[in-house]
């Protein structure tokens, strides 16, 4: 973290809240509500953290309108969302990558278009008609392969490979160990052999998007891979060919989205979530963890599979019962939920006839 110590008075404008204290109140960083110290900033999301933030030895809290009078007079900082705040001003404290120009182990092919303030590190590989734009920081042992564009202000971290003629635009943040338009998972069944397709598309990425570290995102067949502005994925992901993902839509960790698959905007996919190839997902969807998707979903909402977790002994139970309802056939089923029915029927209809 960068320590640099900040005015107070500055972090409120920044984040347009209206400040109560000490405005030359000196703030040397950030830290949770547990952990800071009387120099330092924190934030209190919520009525619930009230007591966290009355023992903690944060110097300044950042708090909504309402929780000012349940807390006893500090340095404060009012906005409407204390955690946005929050967010915003660890670009302050952040410690940047300022340096430009290309180190000496890199290889760079002549034909390769490389920006004056962009940063090329250690043995990195640019190949031939490459270009990066402005500001962008390209780290050390990263393969960037022939055509890829990289435009301004990326960030594209150790290992990562680039390839399959990517388009990336401005303010991207790829971390290791990343492979951008890999070969994607094609293959053609004939005689008992798969036979190799040719992946002939490409990957385009939009603006701000961030890609955490060990993702696959592939190439398409024949048309694009697409993944749209402001979309956010986390470490561990794996993209097919030819999957569109639409603008603001977060994925979280080991979820995998198929082939073909066009998923909306705004969406969240959670921890670990499986997506079948050539579906389609309206936007607005959420998917919490571990769901499986098998078919399109057209309406937005939230959406749910597999079974939550038991304790052992009662999980092996439920495997008996549900192995013991799947071998009943459904019309048997069907007909006892019949014969029922009219048990009961007939056992109202006595009572009434009683009264």
């Amino acid at each position: 973290m960068n320590q640099q110590p900040q005015k107070l008075q500055t972090l409120a404008h920044l984040v347009k809240g209206e400040l109560v204290g000490q405005s030359d109140f000196i703030v040397h960083g950030l830290a949770s509500l547990e952990h800071a110290t009387n120099r330092q900033i924190s934030f209190v999301n919520g009525q619930k953290y009230i007591d966290q933030a009355e023992a903690s030895q944060a110097g300044v809290l950042i708090i909504t309108k309402e929780l000012q009078p349940l807390l006893k007079q500090k340095n404060f900082i009012i906005v409407e969302n204390p955690y946005l705040a929050f967010s915003i001003l660890t670009h302050i404290f952040e410690l940047k990558k300022t340096q430009t120009g290309i180190e000496s182990t890199a290889k760079i092919h002549p034909s390769a278009i490389i920006s004056e303030s962009a940063y090329i590190g250690h043995y990195t590989v640019i190949e031939e008609n490459a270009v990066v734009g402005d500001h962008t920081y390209i780290a050390a042992h990263v393969k960037i392969d022939q055509g890829v564009e990289i435009g301004q202000q990326c960030f594209i971290d150790s290992n990562t490979v680039i390839t399959g003629f990517t388009k990336i635009q401005n303010e991207v943040r790829i971390h290791a160990n990343t492979v951008v338009g890999g070969e994607g998972f094609g293959f053609a069944p004939y005689q008992g052999q798969w036979h190799r397709i040719a992946q002939l598309g490409s990957v385009k990425i939009g603006n701000k998007v961030r890609i955490g570290s060990n993702c696959s995102i592939d190439r398409g067949a024949l048309d694009d891979t697409i993944i749209e502005d402001g979309v956010i994925i986390d470490n561990l992901i794996q993209i097919a060919h030819n999957v569109k993902i639409g603008a603001n839509t977060a994925i979280a960790a080991k979820s995998g989205i198929a082939g073909s698959t066009i998923i909306g905007k705004n969406c969240i996919l959670a921890g670990g979530c499986g997506v079948a190839g050539h579906l389609k997902i309206t936007d607005n969807v959420t998917l919490t963890g571990m769901t499986m998707i098998t078919k399109s979903i057209t309406k937005p909402g939230t959406y749910s599979s597999g079974t939550g977790f038991l304790e052992n002994r009662h999980w092996h139970k439920t495997v008996v019962r549900l192995k013991q309802l799947a071998d009943v056939p459904l019309t048997k089923l069907s007909e006892r939920l019949d014969h029922i029915q009219t048990q009961i029927e007939s056992i109202e209809s006595t009572l009434k006839t009683r009264k």
